[in-house]
């Protein structure tokens, strides 16, 4: 979503702390390389070689570890792709989560591109569902996974709230991109979202989805409950970024 309150240097790796203690601070990541990209508003992809910058309407590859740029995509002003917001790579394909934020009402979709070249091969649309999709992630099952965002912002195209921050769901995806589980988010998090909601989310190497929310220099650990439909908050990583999309 819009950016408020960041700069737009993309930090592409990140060394997680071991895992918290519920709802307690834990050891910043580090940061291990830094570049200055102007495209990066939205989120970053990485793959083994490069790493992918996301706007709106934009992607561009670069080198990881030059930063030299590689390949660019950039759509139309007017054209069908509006708020990429969330991009991950996997088995060579750059899946990037879409919607027409901030437009009412709101619609989302999934846009895939060929990492080597940043052709799009496919789309997957959700139409009018849950709210604003703004991520997907594949976890070490294989599963995909993503979140429909809501906000508490009121926009002018819709004279109340963009969906109310409070109904932001995470979602399990079966195969063919049907929802076969969703779960929300505890209070107290989405209370420190301000009017906005859940940008970014990644499934990390210790088994927890780590999220964040949109201006906050934090990453949230989360743990699927054993009972109920709340995720559990189980820590928080403090990062140098505020909010977005992340890899």
């Amino acid at each position: 979503m819009p950016i408020s309150h960041w700069i737009t240097p993309a930090v592409i790796a990140l060394m997680l702390a071991a895992p918290a203690v519920a709802q307690e601070s834990i050891k910043p990541a580090t940061a291990v390389a830094r570049f200055t990209i102007k495209d990066a508003r939205q989120a970053v992809a990485v793959d083994a070689t490069s790493f992918y910058a996301i706007d709106n309407r934009v992607i561009a590859k670069f080198d990881k570890k030059t930063g030299a740029p590689l390949a660019r995509w950039e759509g139309e002003k007017d054209g069908p792709i509006v708020h990429m917001d969330s991009g991950v790579v996997v088995d060579g394909k750059l899946y990037t989560a879409h919607s027409n934020y901030p437009a009412w009402p709101m619609t989302s979709s999934i846009e895939v591109w060929d990492a080597a070249s940043l052709k799009h091969l496919q789309s997957r649309s959700f139409g009018i569902d849950r709210g604003s999709l703004t991520w997907i992630d594949r976890d070490a099952s294989g599963t995909w996974w993503g979140a429909f965002a809501n906000y508490n912002r009121v926009f002018d195209k819709s004279p109340v709230a963009y969906g109310n921050k409070y109904t932001t769901q995470v979602v399990r995806f079966t195969a063919d991109w049907q929802v076969a589980e969703a779960w929300v988010l505890p209070d107290k998090l989405v209370d420190k979202f301000g009017d906005m909601s859940n940008s970014g989310g990644s499934w990390g190497p210790d088994g927890k989805l780590y999220i964040t929310g949109h201006d906050n220099t934090e990453l949230y650990a989360m743990e699927l409950p054993k009972m109920g439909s709340v995720l559990r908050w189980s820590g928080t990583v403090p990062v140098d970024l505020a909010g977005q999309g992340f890899a």
